[in-house]
């Protein structure tokens, strides 16, 4: 069955409600768990949609799960709404919450209006950005029952779900011992030494990486005063990889660096993880192509890109677990970098708003389609065994 034109026209009557919540939730942005006022105002527009949401759901305050039907099967939708430090909304998780809530409210008004089998349920999940609420979600078995799921994301142009990295992050702190740099410095074990040859190592290493992979890092602590040997400084790196099984490769590399560096200076070294580690996106190209094909019908064009995502989200150990997709769509009509100034100011406009209600309509009717057609659901589940 095909419910396109009638999901539009349910989010074409909560719309005007939607743009006040995503231009307040981007005018008050808030970080990983602290997201308060985003879902204050979700939580009040899906009561004045007569839906009962769950808070402080999975044990965390910001995160909310609401659901509508009974039975199986059952497909989730995922809600974003944190911001980045200083930049604010520069990944525009204001218009990921407010098509979240409008293919949510869609799909659960025609499967009352029709009687429809199974379950719809919007999974509110704070701290996208490094902070790992939907890991943390899982834990707590937020996907128990759940049979796909996805959501949408903006970009500066409308794509499918092409994947993302893994990744895992890594505090490195170096202990050496403090000198006068001029007047004794052979009494002095310079741990800026040992940092400046990890990142010589790392940069070695880089050469030798698939395509698939990235290293980055940054120093974040050198030391005091150029006259005194550094006894402490600290770095900070990230390791990705679209390939799964690359990630644990790259980790046993990256200590044995960490290692090098220490027999080298006579310093010793912290390796601290830093956030959680997310999987590497899974998408399922059966739900990408129904989706795509429902926002082609409603006039929105996409283009598919060369190679696949690089970077990384927490619906990566969604995508592990259970078919789901992640796909984008324009906020923009030229490349704009994402976690930019520009990209906050685009995830403020109307067109970007608009944009985002079209593309909530594909994800309601993904979500009907997945409910009602058990080829289609076959077919998904097929794909995701084939893919794993």
């Amino acid at each position: 069955m095909d419910f396109l034109e009638k999901s539009a026209a349910c989010i074409a009557k909560i719309k005007e409600d939607l743009h006040q919540l995503s231009d307040a939730i981007w005018n008050k942005p808030e970080l990983a768990y602290k997201e308060f006022f985003a879902v204050e105002k979700a939580v009040e527009f899906l009561k004045g949609e007569n839906f009962a949401p769950e808070t402080n759901y999975c044990g965390l305050e910001t995160a909310f799960k609401a659901e509508y039907g009974s039975g199986k099967p059952v497909f989730a939708i995922f809600a974003e709404f944190d911001a980045l430090p200083d930049v604010g909304h520069g990944c525009g998780h204001n218009l990921i919450c407010a098509a979240a809530l409008a293919a949510f409210c869609a799909t659960a008004k025609i499967i009352a209006e029709n009687s429809l089998p199974g379950k719809v349920v919007l999974l509110g999940s704070p701290a996208e950005e490094s902070g790992g609420g939907k890991v943390k979600m899982i834990e707590k078995g937020c996907l128990d029952g759940v049979d796909a799921a996805m959501m949408v994301h903006p970009s500066f142009r409308t794509v499918p779900d092409t994947g993302s990295s893994a990744i895992t992050r890594f505090d490195v702190i170096f202990h050496g011992k403090a000198a006068h740099a001029a007047g004794a410095p052979e009494l002095g074990i310079n741990a800026l030494s040992a940092v400046h040859l990890l990142f010589a190592g790392v940069n070695a290493y880089r050469e030798h990486l698939p395509e698939s992979a990235r290293i980055h890092g940054i120093i974040t602590g050198g030391g005091e005063a150029p006259n005194i040997i550094p006894a402490r400084a600290s770095c900070r790196f990230f390791l990705r990889s679209t390939e799964q099984e690359w990630i644990g490769k790259i980790e046993k590399r990256f200590r044995d660096m960490v290692n090098g560096a220490e027999l080298m200076t006579g310093a010793k070294a912290e390796i601290i993880p830093f956030n959680v580690p997310y999987m590497a996106r899974n998408p399922n190209a059966e739900l990408n192509k129904f989706f795509l094909e429902s926002i082609s019908r409603l006039g929105m064009d996409y283009t598919i890109p060369s190679r696949g995502g690089r970077g990384s989200s927490d619906f990566g150990n969604v995508s592990q677990q259970i078919p789901g997709i992640h796909p984008y769509f324009a906020i923009a009509d030229k490349e704009i970098a994402c976690h930019s100034d520009a990209f906050k100011v685009a995830s403020g406009t109307d067109f970007a708003f608009e944009n985002a209600m079209t593309a909530a309509a594909g994800m309601a009717n993904t979500a009907l389609h997945y409910l009602t057609d058990s080829d289609f659901r076959n077919k998904v589940a097929a794909e995701f065994r084939k893919s794993r």
